[in-house]
């Protein structure tokens, strides 16, 4: 038997994201506009495929091959023929739902790989008699030669991302250690180069380590071309090895970005719209951050747009170093009435941030009021669909010249709207409470964690010319009661200074937040709620980050000590220190359930929420923020693995609470995403039915245009990388 983690069940949640009545309202120009730029993010969503595992985009084209030629319902008539049961071909069905909904054959939750819930012979046999099979069978067999022994392995190695003996990357040549991204990081910085847009390749020349750095381009060349005053590629000798900078990653994908960029372009309703796109075409022409950098300058000048997009390498959560970014590109529509409260949330913050839990000089010198706004999500290609985002990512820009922030109301919608008999872990008189306040809880959360977590919180600098961006002659650092005495210097950034938990502290200092001043009842007037109803909203947020806190032991793996998922082990890192609050604040009861299996039962005492739970957050928040502040990479590191440590000793066994989350866990929904298509002088919304068979046409669907040719594209691209891996 194969360990249900590494499958997903038939009955999984698939929903079709609603974005019907908000697109019928936009105007003919708005919907050219979202067409084109949803048309970029998609074909440069499919850079995650190679991002993700070796086999990843061969799989993507056998999938494509097959139900280009036959729809689901077609094909399961072929598959009863060839023997297969009903719930075998579901499960094809889901696995085929699954990696198109991730990008990739590994969760985008969680990273483990998913493999198909029925027997490779009966895979097998079902490709075979196939239409695809049938007109293609040299192609066809090659195909499932190359990608079925990955498809369906589960050594060791191959059972999470990682690096080295970790996991699989493909981010690094299968060669490198976390010694070489260390040192490619340094190379980097030397530079004044970003990550974020890179995957780094070694190989050994006459005993000497030679590592390529290359940037993901539509150009190829090294030198100049037009439009740069000078190339960053080029051969460079760094600490006795040997660098080679070149371009030219993932570039005829980059190339069809570029194009309906630039006819998006066309569609801009104003200047900064404009030159914004202008600039990321730039940026996806030439492999430049800086252009990206610009073009998010004047994204962020586009206040209060009707449609709402970006798109680039934005986030390093599956960078097992935690620098590079994922390929990931949304356009979504403003919901006006719910933007209105969190316009409402920005105005307090001026308000709000001074009650954070550490000193003034801790906090940026100005708030700079951003956007914040509720989207219904036409578009999200990438590996997966967040609830909030709070972008750019960039220190330099968020610090000094500032964000956005945007809520996905369509997602929130259907996300996390739960069944009672799915509800684990909760008492039954919570059960009912957390389905009535769920949904206005998060939308809370979600607006604290992005405005007022991400968006706070001040990162002491040591620029190029030796200036400091604080008084280091009187800013105390309150831990300590001395004067801080380390910053960031020059290039340094939070990710490439605390790398492989940068991604997930970052979170856990956002959720504190939203902890902590989910407690101002101003806070929760803004949303609506007031009274018994606020008390009721407080409670299940704090209810739901213990649960989830529980939950997130799935996503952590014993056998190699380290966890697959950033949020998760921030919420597990929180519930070990409300734990550690005392005073009876919260409970884990190991149980026997009605089933006569393992089970445990949460418990929350919410009279003492306000006390004790206020006072661990203020503590540990505080802690936290400085470290961040201070660039103390050693004592962050210290603090935060310390509370992510899971072990069989202590009051609670960690261990054997993740062997009871893992029986009694839900996989997460899978989204149906809708498509654009233009007929005649306008643009028509195409959508989906929310199950397997639905998501698999979005898909289909979505690259007519060139399905040929992208195809073979992307198999060119997989192979030509394909001895890296090994």
């Amino acid at each position: 038997m194969v360990d249900s983690q590494f499958y997903l069940p038939n009955d999984i949640g698939i929903s079709a994201l609603d974005c019907g009545e908000a697109f019928r309202l936009l105007s003919p120009q708005e919907k050219m506009y979202s067409h084109y730029l949803s048309r970029a993010a998609w074909y440069g969503g499919l850079a995650v495929l190679l991002q993700t595992s070796p086999e990843s985009a061969e799989i993507f084209v056998l999938l494509q091959k097959i139900f280009r030629k036959q729809t689901p319902s077609q094909l399961a008539e072929v598959a009863t023929a060839a023997g297969l049961s009903a719930d075998e071909y579901q499960a094809f069905l889901v696995y085929a739902a699954a990696l198109y909904a991730n990008m990739g054959n590994y969760k985008s939750f969680g990273d483990t790989k998913f493999i198909p819930n029925l027997p490779k012979e009966k895979l097998e046999t079902l490709i075979r008699a196939s239409q695809a099979f049938q007109e293609q069978p040299a192609e066809m067999e090659a195909l499932w030669n190359s990608c079925s022994c990955p498809l369906y392995s589960l050594e060791d190695r191959q059972k999470q991302l990682g690096l080295g003996d970790k996991g699989i990357t493909t981010y690094f040549s299968g060669n490198c250690s976390l010694e070489d991204a260390e040192l490619a990081q340094k190379f980097l910085d030397s530079k004044k180069l970003s990550a974020y847009n890179t995957r780094l390749f070694k190989r050994e020349n006459g005993g000497k380590s030679c590592y390529e750095v290359r940037l993901a381009s539509a150009v190829q060349k090294e030198c100049a071309v037009e439009g740069e005053c000078e190339s960053s590629c080029g051969s460079f000798s760094f600490e006795d090895k040997e660098f080679s900078v070149k371009r030219g990653d993932y570039a005829p994908l980059m190339e069809r970005v570029c194009c309906f960029l630039r006819q998006a372009e066309t569609y801009a309703a104003n200047e900064n719209q404009r030159k914004m796109i202008q600039e990321y075409v730039r940026s996806f022409t030439l492999g430049s951050i800086d252009a990206h950098k610009e073009g998010s300058r004047y994204w962020i000048k586009d206040k209060g747009p009707i449609v709402e997009s970006y798109i680039g390498f934005i986030e390093s959560y599956r960078d097992p170093f935690g620098s590079r970014g994922e390929f990931e590109g949304f356009v979504a529509v403003v919901n006006k009435a719910m933007s209105e409260r969190f316009a409402k949330l920005v105005s307090s913050a001026e308000v709000l941030l001074p009650q954070l839990p550490w000193p003034k000089e801790f906090e940026k010198d100005t708030f700079l009021k951003p956007d914040f706004t509720s989207l219904d999500v036409l578009t999200f290609a990438g590996s997966g669909i967040p609830a909030g985002i709070n972008i750019p990512n960039y220190d330099d820009i968020r610090q000094s010249e500032g964000f956005k922030n945007v809520s996905l109301g369509n997602v929130l919608a259907v996300a996390y709207a739960t069944k009672k008999e799915k509800l684990t872990f909760l008492e039954e008189d919570d059960k009912d409470l957390f389905i009535k306040w769920k949904g206005p809880s998060f939308e809370v959360q979600v607006g604290l964690h992005e405005l007022l977590g991400h968006g706070s919180g001040k990162l002491f600098v040591q620029d190029d010319q030796g200036k400091f961006n604080f008084d280091q002659n009187k800013v105390v650092n309150p831990e300590t009661g001395e004067l801080v005495s380390s910053a960031y210097r020059g290039s340094e950034t939070w990710d490439s200074k605390f790398s492989t938990i940068a991604s997930s502290y970052e979170e856990c200092r956002a959720e504190c937040v939203g902890l902590y001043l989910c407690l101002n009842k101003d806070v929760l007037s803004i949303f609506g709620n007031e009274g018994q109803d606020a008390e009721d909203v407080i409670y299940v947020n704090w209810l739901s980050m213990v649960r989830a806190g529980l939950l997130g032991l799935e996503f952590y793996t014993p056998e190699s000590k380290s966890w697959r998922q950033a949020h998760m082990q921030a919420r597990f890192v929180i519930l070990r220190v409300l734990l550690e609050a005392g005073e009876g604040l919260v409970s884990l009861e190991e149980a026997t359930g009605q089933d006569g299996k393992p089970d445990c039962k949460i418990t929350l005492d919410r009279s003492k929420i306000h006390t004790v739970g206020k006072d661990a957050i203020q503590r540990f928040l505080c802690k936290l923020q400085v470290l961040k502040s201070t660039s103390d990479v050693e004592g962050g590191r210290a603090l935060y693995d310390f509370y992510s440590t899971v072990s069989d000793s202590g009051s609670h066994n960690f261990l054997r609470l993740r062997d009871t989350v893992l029986l009694r866990k839900e996989d997460r929904k899978m989204f149906v995403q809708a498509n654009t298509r233009i007929s005649g002088e306008s643009v028509e919304l195409v959508e989906y039915e929310g199950s397997a068979a639905g998501l698999i046409r979005s898909f289909i669907e979505r690259f007519e245009e060139d399905t040929d040719q992208l195809e073979a594209d992307l198999l060119e691209m997989s192979r030509r990388d394909a001895p890296c891996w090994c």
